[in-house]
């Protein structure tokens, strides 16, 4: 019986290296990492060989053309993440927006594999001879490679020829191979044989302010509210006098200025102030609850102007560097025009009422939730054809009010139907629910979200979640850490006085690429409404009038510190990226220590370290211990005691430091240090 040949590989799994592993990969491929131009995207494999020769592990970076634009050597991560793991890790840096895509590589390292042999067979007597003849044959080999430059072939024939040169002492000729110059000929374009390549994964790198950002948060109808103390009555603020803020806001270093919704809002069940179940005649009722007689979510509510008066605001502020995000709460008042055109869009009960919405034992009387599935079709154009409306109007970011409510499958359609008709929309998850929920609608297509980090207060709390969004699932899911909002006012803030709002402030703009502040936070208000962990005479359900001009001359403000705060976020590029954090040691439970480091095009480096009090109450002092390795230090940017030098961004203090620091923080006066190391030769 003659049997037909196949090549023995077909079929197989495994190439003649296996890669496994593959990060950062999300569910296989089946949707895309998440980038930014510019942005350090950590890559990473698991990646052996049978036997002791040497393995060499590549990733290689694809643009969108499918052209390779960067080309990476991997190493074992530091500590004990790459001690006999098989892991290798590195960094690829796309440059610009679009469907990037990488692989790794796995090769037989001719030059390493060599020189390990021949540094331990001539230090024993072994082989001499032979190692040193095998050294020649490699790097002549190599030297006739047309792909290299010829200096660098000149390198590596001068080096085979002294390796060769039976005139020269061993140590002499194998010190030739060893060279400096010549393991920078091989670290630049390997000797690689034997190479296994994975599959290209994809890779969406959006634009900067989907990853990147500042966010402000005002309600425009308070924005120039006024009342009349003798009969209670107010005049709402409107887009002109919002306007007025948009300079203050500009001042202070936000990139975005978001809006809760700005439509008209329901008469029936309309709450009154602090969630009251009655509304008087002058009370505004809740933004939220979307859709009266004058329209619904495609039309502006009369108080605040007309579409003419928005595309002024959002003029103006693009004038002043600032974007405008819009809210798109997909949700809608009893008197919403959809709920007589359009029930079907809505949950019927079995007694003829629409279903309202309830958050046990919250009850939201005043918004009847959509219902996807009964005119699943109908439903998702309509809200297609709201979104593109506003988009039309200079709006491209969407802070989306609850997308946890809603089917995951229409975030994934709505999304990229926005992005096909006008790429670069951004929407924002404001979804304070459960991990996988949250992470799936990352997976989905919301280029950022709302987080747990309002919550995490304590150290370990901190360190933990830091190290999760930065590390863990950075891959799909982008972080906005908002330090308040008009529904979360944390017991560390009503009761931390103004050194909380210091460290929460800190720890946001420094940790993250985005974040974000509730007008007001500046004021420090911190009062709360008895038994709820939201603020007393809540600005969702009336006007609310602020004193900025008064509190700037007292000096009782937040806003030069938030200044400051995010005028060194854009003179740091580190600052910008995610997964570049790593968390330091202190002795102390309440003191918070971590870097920012990023590798820059030019070949400069910039590295912030970030020691923060998290006791708003208390001094704390306590020994910073670092890793040194983190912090990419040259020998020139040490002093003559191993130490190097850092600057404080805030206090502009400057100190020696070194592996070992003393730090004590009093936060009635600073709770932080920002530190940028200072690089000498810089």
């Amino acid at each position: 019986m003659q049997m037909t040949k196949v090549p023995i590989t077909e079929g197989l799994r495994f190439g003649r290296f296996p890669i496994t592993a593959v990060q950062p990969v999300v569910e296989g491929g089946k949707f895309p990492a998440k980038a930014l131009p510019g942005e350090g995207i950590v890559v990473g494999a698991t990646a052996f060989r049978e036997g002791h020769d040497q393995l060499g592990v590549s990733a290689v970076l694809f643009d969108p053309e499918g052209n390779e634009r960067q080309r990476i050597r991997l190493a074992p991560p530091r500590g004990e993440r790459g001690m006999g793991t098989d892991r290798w890790e590195g960094v690829l840096t796309p440059s610009d927006i679009g469907n990037w895509s990488f692989a790794i590589e796995a090769w037989h390292d001719r030059y390493g594999t060599w020189h390990h042999n021949a540094e331990v067979k001539v230090a024993a007597e072994i082989d001499v001879e032979l190692m040193l003849a095998e050294g020649a044959a490699l790097l002549g080999e190599a030297s006739d490679d047309p792909s290299r430059s010829e200096a660098d072939r000149e390198i590596l024939r001068s080096a085979a020829g002294r390796l060769g040169d039976l005139s020269l002492g061993t140590e002499e000729r194998l010190g030739a191979g060893f060279s400096h110059a010549v393991a920078d000929v091989v670290a630049r374009q390997p000797i690689r044989e034997l190479v296994t390549v994975s599959e290209r994964y994809p890779l969406l790198v959006e634009r900067d302010r989907a990853g990147r950002g500042s966010w402000y948060e005002f309600f425009p109808r308070s924005e120039g509210a006024v009342k009349d103390h003798a009969t209670g009555a107010w005049t709402s603020g409107n887009f002109r006098t919002a306007a007025k803020r948009l300079d203050a806001v500009a001042a202070m270093g936000f990139d975005v200025l978001y809006m809760p919704p700005i439509h008209p809002i329901g008469v029936q069940h309309r709450k009154g102030p602090n969630n009251t179940l009655i509304a008087g005649p002058n009370d505004p009722g809740s933004p939220w609850a979307i859709g009266a007689a004058e329209g619904g979510h495609d039309a502006i509510h009369p108080d605040l102007g007309t579409f003419e008066d928005f595309d002024a605001f959002v003029a103006r502020a693009s004038e002043l560097g600032l974007e405008v995000a819009l809210d798109l709460a997909l949700q809608a008042a009893p008197d919403h025009p959809w709920v007589t055109s359009h029930p079907e869009w809505f949950t019927t009960r079995v007694d003829g009422s629409i279903a309202y919405a309830e958050n046990p034992p919250k009850k939201y009387q005043d918004i009847y939730p959509l219902n996807f599935d009964n005119d699943p079709e109908g439903l998702s154009n309509e809200i297609l054809r709201i979104v593109l409306l506003w988009v039309s109007h200079g709006v491209k970011i969407f802070r989306v009010d609850n997308p946890h409510t809603k089917p995951v499958w229409f975030w994934e359609w709505l999304i990229a139907q926005v992005n096909k008709e006008v790429p670069g929309v951004v929407f924002l998850a404001e979804a304070f629910t459960r991990p996988a929920m949250m992470h799936a609608l990352g997976r989905a297509g919301f280029q950022q979200s709302y987080t747990y980090f309002t919550w995490r207060n304590t150290k370990k709390e901190i360190e933990d979640y830091f190290t999760e969004v930065s590390h863990e699932s950075s891959a799909f899911f982008r972080p906005n850490f908002f330090v308040n909002t008009p529904d979360i006012l944390t017991e560390y803030l009503q009761f931390g006085g103004p050194a909380a709002f210091k460290i929460r402030a800190v720890l946001a703009a420094s940790a993250s690429p985005l974040w974000g502040v509730y007008a007001g936070y500046e004021l420090y208000e911190h009062v709360a409404r008895p038994g709820a962990e939201e603020y007393i005479d809540n600005e969702k359900f009336e006007y609310k009038q602020r004193d900025w001009d008064a509190a700037a001359q007292s000096g009782r403000t937040l806003a030069p510190y938030i200044t400051r705060l995010n005028e060194i976020r854009r003179a740091h590029p580190a600052l910008q990226d995610l997964q570049n954090l790593t968390v330091h040691h202190s002795t102390d439970d309440a003191t918070v220590v971590y870097s920012k480091h990023k590798n820059l095009a030019d070949g400069s480096k910039d590295t912030i370290i970030v020691v923060v009090n998290v006791d708003p109450h208390g001094t704390r002092e306590c020994t910073v211990s670092l890793d040194m390795a983190a912090l990419e230090l040259d020998p020139e940017d040490l002093t003559h005691n191993g130490g190097f030098h850092v600057d404080d961004l805030i206090s502009g203090e400057s100190w020696e430091w070194g592996e070992y620091n003393y730090v004590r923080l009093d936060p009635h006066v600073e709770p932080a240090h920002v530190l940028r190391v200072r690089r000498t030769h810089q």
